[in-house]
């Protein structure tokens, strides 16, 4: 059966159905069968979206992905700084190639 990837928006009105069916007196197990997620899944959307309501879970994953587009912006500036601060070997004529260099060799 193909995995199906919830959006933060179908995640907390689910976690909602679940404390209303705990509070009912089920067990995890049921609520989550009666959700229709795994006990696993159930722990790990409460862990990250416990508290949390459907305008902040929109903001927060903004800002997850504001942030990994900064990362990789940092990553890319910092490659291209070690590339062009690398230091160049003279060598002590124009034409002579550098010592230890096979390929030039």
């Amino acid at each position: 059966m193909p995995r199906r990837r919830y959006q933060a928006e179908e995640i907390i009105p689910k976690l909602r159905e679940a404390e209303v069916l705990l509070s009912q007196g089920k067990s995890v197990s049921e609520a989550c069968r009666q959700i229709g997620v795994t006990d696993n899944t159930y722990y790990r959307w409460r862990k990250e979206y416990g508290g949390v309501g459907m305008d902040q879970a929109k903001c927060l994953k903004e800002l997850e992905r504001e942030n990994a587009r900064l990362k990789k912006l940092v990553a890319e500036s910092e490659l291209e700084r070690r590339f062009f601060e690398r230091p160049r070997r003279e060598t002590s004529e124009p034409g002579e190639a550098t010592q230890g260099c096979r390929s030039c060799a």
